[in-house]
């Protein structure tokens, strides 16, 4: 497949859906196709799952139900919509994928063997080409979630983000950890800075990443004192 696959991964209120969103408008500004998704969801049959596992219909039936929800849902998304653009020779810039399956459900304590078996049928070996963990403090996080819910009609904080401090806390730890055990993919940005830091860190990780996709000096980029 001719695309790039783009993911990113963080807890509650890291700003993804901010970064993404700039990225895209770089991307496109540099003559690039650029498909935006998320997961959950991210095609109609995912969405449907969607609602399900965010409002919290699914929790009763417990960690692993839930994961297997996941995969049905990640397994549609890579068919319906992620595939297809990378074929199209398209960037796939995705919300979410596997690793928060990894961490979240493994959190709850699902095994990684069990979790790994369901990412191989869902992902049909569909891996990111790179992934982008925009790493904050939960307490920082959590304080973003609320105010957005303050000002916008989404009805307060889904059925993950209104969870105990702790447990955000364990899910920064495995994301980190992570992150560290695949470092060939990975970059961590510090999500606590402002948006216009954020945005030069993912940028500049995109241009290292791939390079020759570029008609752009990384390094005058890295050192230029505006936002781009």
């Amino acid at each position: 497949m001719s695309g790039h696959f783009i993911t990113f991964e963080g807890g509650e209120g890291a700003g993804k859906s901010t970064q993404i969103a700039r990225l895209k408008a770089f991307l496109e500004s540099s003559g690039k196709s650029v498909v935006v998704t998320r997961e959950p969801g991210g095609s109609p049959g995912a969405e449907k799952i969607r609602s399900l596992l965010l409002s919290g219909g699914a929790k009763e039936h417990g960690p692993r139900a839930e994961a297997m929800l996941f995969a049905a849902a990640r397994a549609d998304h890579v068919d319906a919509t992620i595939k297809p653009a990378l074929e199209r020779g398209d960037w796939v810039l995705c919300d979410r994928y596997s690793d928060s399956t990894r961490v979240y459900q493994g959190e709850a304590g699902v095994e990684q063997d069990y979790l790994k078996l369901l990412e191989l049928a869902a992902v049909a070996g569909l891996r990111p080409d790179m992934t982008l963990l925009i790493d904050v403090p939960p307490k920082i996080g959590l304080s973003r979630v609320a105010k957005r819910s303050e000002t916008d009609d989404s009805g307060g904080p889904d059925r993950f983000e209104d969870e105990a401090v702790a447990v955000h806390e364990r899910r920064r730890k495995m994301f980190l950890q992570l992150a560290l055990d695949e470092a060939y993919r990975f970059t961590i940005v510090d999500g606590s800075r402002d948006e216009d830091f954020v945005e030069r860190e993912v940028r500049q990780a995109v241009l290292n990443t791939f390079p020759e996709e570029f008609d752009i000096d990384a390094a005058d980029m890295a050192t230029a004192d505006r936002p781009f």
